[in-house]
């Protein structure tokens, strides 16, 4: 998401999560999923950037699996740019995977899609604010609590931006716990490079997102964001 100033109450009303098998835990010991991306937060994200590599090592998550798969292969699958597409509620989004920037990662999505865990799954957190604007998917449990089973190491760079039509994981904001959620940018928007980038979206999946966007939010939480009204089921994704 290229860099812009947002006004002080933006920011304020920004500082949101994008949760992926959260690993803190509240006073009454549930787990709490509120750690991730903040637009504009300061924390010194370069401290856990882990450079991408060939051989992944996908650690077991203590929280478990919302839909039980098999892990992948531990040496990732694919190289180059492979092209997908997600079919859904509304509509085909295209997505071309970057497989040489994030191997480890491409290599998770695509064992997970080939294991349909995605199939049948409802995209749970929309952000619809100027410089915030994301649509998050990926856990079976639709509460936005959910992961794979396993983690994955972080493939982010320093130079990462997230423009529209930008593809990235989602963390819990510690170092490596990436899992199966991910968010689909359809606005330019504000973050700092410490989440996965891993593909891009197509013209037409970006416009479609952004209606999405345009109808809103249902009902939204103290950062603005929650389930969008329009709702984003996907059915299956094809690759190639």
């Amino acid at each position: 998401m290229p860099s812009r100033t947002l006004p002080a109450a933006a920011v304020a009303a920004l500082l949101l999560t994008l949760s992926a098998c959260g690993s803190g835990s509240d006073d009454s010991g549930a787990k709490d999923e509120s750690e991730g991306p903040k637009s504009s937060e300061s924390s010194d994200w370069k401290s856990i950037v882990k450079p991408g590599k060939a051989s992944c090592d996908y650690a077991e998550d203590p929280m478990g699996a919302a839909k039980e798969v098999d892990a992948p292969e531990e040496t990732a699958q694919y190289t180059g740019k492979v092209p997908a597409t997600i079919n859904t509620s509304v509509g085909e989004l295209g997505i071309t995977l970057d497989a040489d920037k994030a191997p480890c990662t491409v290599n998770s999505f695509l064992s997970l899609a080939s294991q349909d865990y995605y199939d049948g799954t409802s995209c749970h957190r929309l952000g619809n604010n100027p410089g915030f604007a994301l649509l998050q998917c990926g856990d079976p449990t639709g509460e936005g609590t959910g992961g794979p089973g396993y983690t994955i190491p972080d493939e982010f760079e320093e130079s990462d931006t997230f423009p529209a039509g930008t593809l990235a994981m989602a963390n819990t904001g510690q170092p490596n716990s990436g899992g199966s959620q991910f968010f689909m940018v359809f606005g330019d928007t504000e973050l700092p490079p410490a989440y996965t980038v891993f593909g891009t979206l197509d013209d037409a999946a970006i416009k479609a997102l952004t209606e999405v966007g345009e109808a809103g939010v249902a009902e939204p939480g103290p950062d603005g964001t929650g389930l969008p009204k329009t709702a984003v089921d996907f059915e299956t994704i094809s690759v190639g």
